[in-house]
């Protein structure tokens, strides 16, 4: 593992710094490919001198790619939009990054979807999802895909938007409360996606599910984080009826709370698919959300980090 590049395109976004970490830490070298390199320079004190390389790179154009992929012994590529041009950033880029990566010999070459990626999904985002790891597969036989659930960590704008929320409304209105995710720490989801990059023989071509210990509802979720952030708050979980209309209505507004694709996305659990291969295949204990939220989720508490736990 030691000295191996591994290039990371979107390796400065939420997930991607805890994949450099992951990499650094079993003593690779990274090499962050990033629209604007200098997004990303706060990963260079993870690791030691000469460790961190850093690339400006349009992952839409081949040619730019191909520059960012050069010398390297694996590349992930971490680029994804939660709205936007679906097809240009999920298809295409991905596209690219796997043929810039065949055309350097790259041994290995990771893919990160995500659980819901499928051709008949009622969501654009789904829908490229799974046209993009097409994409990948072609132009990179042996490629790993990584689908990963719902995200959480310090950083996440999921769990931290539901804090926001709680810590200031008395009534939390709920969109979609019956839906089903499987939220996972973004710690677990970069050592799995790490461990793909530098072990090809053991996870090339093959498909993984990533989600976390405990299956729940958004309903649940929302009254998990009132917990955890000691809040006494009353839930209103809105009709479907309703989120359509705000989505539909007002979510292509700046700033709208939920889009139309997103809330298509909604429509359908996010969950591991039974007999699916997940964390298990990497040795990894997924780890559960209370055990981790409360070391950021206590500024969102009414008293912050001095706070005694009664709730407010």
């Amino acid at each position: 593992m030691e000295q191996q590049l591994v290039t990371l395109f979107g390796g400065g976004g939420f997930l991607g710094r805890y994949v450099a970490q992951a990499l650094l830490k079993a003593g690779a070298r990274v090499r962050v490919a990033e629209r604007d390199p200098s997004d990303a320079f706060f990963i260079r004190p993870l690791g030691g001198l000469g460790q961190t390389q850093f690339v400006g790179t349009d992952i839409t154009r081949a040619d730019s790619a191909a520059r960012a992929a050069e010398g390297s012994h694996a590349v992930v590529n971490l680029v994804g939009v939660l709205k936007g041009d679906f097809r240009r950033m999920h298809v295409e880029a991905a596209r690219n990054a796997a043929a810039a990566a065949a055309a350097v010999g790259a041994r290995a070459f990771v893919q990160v979807s995500a659980i819901g990626a499928d051709p008949e999904s009622p969501s654009a985002y789904g829908r490229s999802k799974a046209d993009g790891e097409r994409a990948v597969r072609e132009a990179f036989a042996g490629a790993t895909i990584v689908r990963p659930s719902v995200l959480f960590g310090p950083e996440d704008d999921f769990v931290n938007r539901f804090g926001r929320l709680i810590r200031l409304l008395p009534l939390v209105p709920v969109l979609a409360g019956e839906t089903k995710l499987q939220p996972a720490w973004v710690a677990d989801v970069a050592r799995a996606i790490a461990a793909a990059a530098l072990d090809p023989a053991g996870h090339a071509g093959r498909t993984y599910h990533l989600g976390g210990p405990e299956v729940m509802t958004m309903a649940a979720l929302n009254r998990r984080i009132a917990a955890l952030t000691g809040r006494n708050r009353s839930f209103l979980d809105l009709p479907d009826s309703v989120g359509a209309m705000l989505a539909n209505g007002l979510g292509w507004l700046p700033g709208a709370p939920i889009t139309a694709d997103q809330w298509a996305m909604l429509s359908r659990d996010n969950v591991v698919p039974a007999e699916a291969a997940g964390f298990e295949a990497f040795g990894i204990a997924p780890t559960p959300l209370a055990a981790v939220a409360p070391g950021w989720l206590v500024q969102y508490r009414r008293e912050g980090r001095f706070s005694l736990g009664n709730p407010a």
